[in-house]
């Protein structure tokens, strides 16, 4: 079996080190507290979720942990759908299942299957915003009124700040304070949204949740986990090789583990550097059609601009004369109108430190393939 993992919710042997986060993060759950958890896409903010609910089985706690990603939402009502949808395949007893859709079966649900995955799909129609309301109100009461303790994970919660015609973010916070039985953890990609959202006196929610932000995973521990991995499964790789697969992928979490799933899946007994070289190529090349695609989506100033933090790696004055003019890219006045539509299409990673901030190409994969441009 292939011990590196590339779906979210990786069983405990093959999850790699996150010991303080997970103890931090049970023990706000533990003792009654919101979390606000946060960090960039695929550094593993999802895994984390499923391994502190994982943890917190392993323990007996007498809790129901539920977990709902609304990235894909677009509306209040895909938000609605997605939180029944959740709730529904996570109740294990029939008479559970049963009662839940005896609760919202005054609220017109559609049900539908998912084309791909053959899941089971809900949908609704709200006439008006107060059948919306309702609606709400309703899932999140039908969870307060649960048995056991209620942990629900709401996946990129800065979604709900993309939804017109409705303040999601206040009816929600109405909704929610009232609830007794019910804790949340709130998980978001984009930094500075979501500390927003927890931090601003104007914000709905603001202070109902304890900020918590995770980083990379620490090297040594990254080394020591890609060995032990091969080894359990009777295979070996040189430190070199995980040397480079760490540089190559910046220890960005899931990058490292495509990587590392492609090398040991490559190899009969011994990795060496040599067969990362060889998975690497394989991986840009089976990348390539997507990533022009991408170029066809953006402006030649963009393109160029992209092409050129990736080949520096990580840019701190990226409206700088020395930078610039290094790469060609034209007046720094325009160039900053460009770095702000990069930030928001989520192609560049910005990282603030007391420091000041830094800049990167998102996608990992991305980026090593513009640097060969």
């Amino acid at each position: 079996m292939n011990p590196f993992f590339l779906a979210p919710h990786t069983p405990v042997p093959y999850f790699c080190d996150r010991e303080k986060e997970t103890e931090d993060l049970v023990n706000y759950l533990e003792n009654g507290s919101n979390v606000a958890l946060i960090s960039p896409r695929r550094y593993g903010k999802t895994g984390m979720i499923y391994h502190v609910f994982d943890t917190l089985q392993a323990r007996k706690a007498k809790v129901e942990l539920y977990y709902v990603d609304i990235y894909s939402s677009r509306t209040a009502d895909d938000f609605i759908a997605l939180l029944a949808e959740a709730i529904s395949l996570t109740l294990k007893k029939e008479t559970a299942v049963k009662n839940f859709f005896k609760a919202i079966s005054h609220l017109r649900p559609v049900f539908s299957q998912d084309p791909l995955s053959g899941n089971p799909q809900l949908s609704f129609t709200f006439q008006t915003d107060s059948e919306l309301r309702y609606s709400l109100k309703t899932l999140l009461e039908f969870l307060d009124r649960r048995p056991q303790r209620v942990v629900l994970a709401i996946d990129e919660f800065q979604q709900v700040r993309e939804y017109e015609g409705i303040s999601m973010e206040a009816l929600l916070r109405t909704y929610i304070q009232p609830l007794k039985n019910v804790q949340f953890i709130f998980s978001g990609s984009r930094k500075h949204m979501i500390a927003e959202m927890f931090t601003s006196e104007n914000s709905p929610f603001y202070e109902s949740a304890s900020m918590y932000s995770i980083d990379k995973i620490d090297r040594q521990a990254y080394v020591a986990f890609i060995d032990r991995q091969f080894k359990a499964q009777g295979k070996s790789i040189s430190p070199e090789a995980i040397d480079f697969i760490l540089d190559w992928t910046r220890i960005h979490t899931y990058y490292t583990q495509v990587l590392c799933n492609r090398v040991f899946q490559s190899v009969k007994k011994a990795a060496v550097l040599v067969d990362v070289l060889f998975a690497v190529d394989t991986i840009l090349k089976e990348y390539t059609d997507t990533f022009l695609e991408r170029r066809n989506l953006l402006t030649p100033k963009q393109w160029n601009y992209l092409i050129a933090v990736a080949k520096e790696g990580v840019v701190t004055e990226p409206t700088s004369s020395e930078f610039l003019q290094k790469y060609r890219l034209g007046a720094p006045s325009t160039v900053s109108r460009m770095l702000n539509s990069l930030l928001e299409k989520e192609l560049l990673l910005e990282t603030r430190t007391l420091d000041g901030s830094s800049y990167c190409v998102y996608n990992v994969f991305f980026s090593r393939w513009l640097e060969r441009l």
